[in-house]
């Protein structure tokens, strides 16, 4: 009798090791990672935000992860069950008021509040011009050099930050993993941004764009019901003595990317007649035969903020309240498209 209680209970034991997850949560999906993974692609690629389960993520793995929470290749890693840490972001009627951590957006900003669901359903991937080896244009302001990848992913981080509060899903297609909202007059160089899910940016410029184009469209094939576009910001470079308005380009084939384009436009032109009346807006709309718009699959905007040269509109990027502005009225326009074109 003995002996049949033990091998009663060895036989228990075996069930209870072997048939229970590591985390003790039976829902909990394990996958192994391959070379080149990273965390926002193994969220993604499996139906989870990164900007939601990133934090549950690492720490249900963090024994388990390499120097800065890299992946590592052949390693079987766990992922947040998908409620375990909240509401998805595309789905933010009950989540409103509740406050939500984005390490992303940098200590000062990783707190974000949301604070309507008027974007619930859109996707958004956002795109700043530049990264890695390639820091775009460069302009001098005293001493001092502006870089146009700097101050490109600072504003792009910004209105990142704007749509998730009014409860969109938004992927940045570039990600510096030390740098976010930055408040700093002049931003500092750095060269270790990498394109989603967590690849080398290449320093050929045919190659890092059909990178950044390739990520925006295997995205776009999982979302393929949701509507989307894609925000490409960039920081144009002329003579010194040139100064421009904002401008936004569109694909010649896109009827909606040109719709799009102008309520940007137009949102700009009335921000303008509101806070710097009588000083007229010049941003123009036009096609241009960019990669990226031609080879995109969702709806694409590319957009130029200003000549980095020029002394007037450097202000528009060396101040954070003018690059804080600059998402600000991005975001609207943004809204106002959703709202016509969905």
């Amino acid at each position: 009798m003995q002996v049949e209680t033990m091998k009663l209970f060895y036989h228990i034991l075996i069930l209870v090791i072997v048939g229970l997850p590591i985390s003790g949560n039976a829902q909990q999906k394990e996958i192994v990672a391959e070379k080149g993974d990273g965390i926002y692609k193994l969220l993604t690629q499996n139906g989870l935000s990164f900007s939601e389960y990133n934090n549950a993520f690492i720490e249900l793995n963090k024994n388990r992860l390499g120097r800065n929470n890299t992946l590592l290749a052949g390693v079987k890693y766990l992922l947040p069950d998908a409620g375990t840490n909240g509401t998805p972001a595309t789905s933010t009627a009950n989540n409103i008021g509740t406050v939500k951590t984005f390490d992303i957006f940098g200590p000062a900003y990783k707190n974000v509040e949301i604070i309507s669901d008027e974007l619930n359903g859109a996707v958004y991937y956002l795109v700043p011009g530049h990264g890695g080896p390639d820091p775009g244009a460069i302009g001098k302001y005293g001493n001092d050099s502006l870089y146009e990848d700097e101050y490109a992913y600072d504003i792009t981080l910004r209105l990142a930050r704007n749509l998730i509060q009014r409860g969109a899903t938004v992927y940045m297609i570039i990600i510096d993993p030390n740098d976010g909202i930055r408040d700093d007059s002049i931003l500092k160089a750095s060269t270790n941004e990498v394109c989603y899910p967590n690849l080398t940016i290449p320093r050929n410029q045919l190659q890092r764009l059909k990178q950044r184009t390739d990520a925006v469209n295997s995205l776009y094939n999982n979302n393929r019901n949701a509507f989307q576009r894609m925000i490409c910001i960039h920081i144009d470079s002329r003579s010194v003595g040139q100064n421009i308005d904002v401008f936004f380009y569109h694909d010649k084939r896109s009827r909606t990317g040109e719709k799009t384009a102008k309520i940007l436009q137009k949102t700009f032109q009335d921000r303008y007649n509101i806070n710097q009346p009588g000083r007229g807006y010049k941003g123009t709309v036009t096609e241009r035969n960019l990669y990226e718009l031609r080879n995109s699959f969702p709806v694409a905007v590319y957009i130029e903020l200003g000549n980095i040269n020029h002394q007037r509109d450097q202000q528009r990027f060396i101040i954070a309240n003018n690059r804080q502005a600059l998402a600000n009225w991005l975001l609207q326009g943004l809204i106002t498209d959703f709202h016509t074109n969905k």
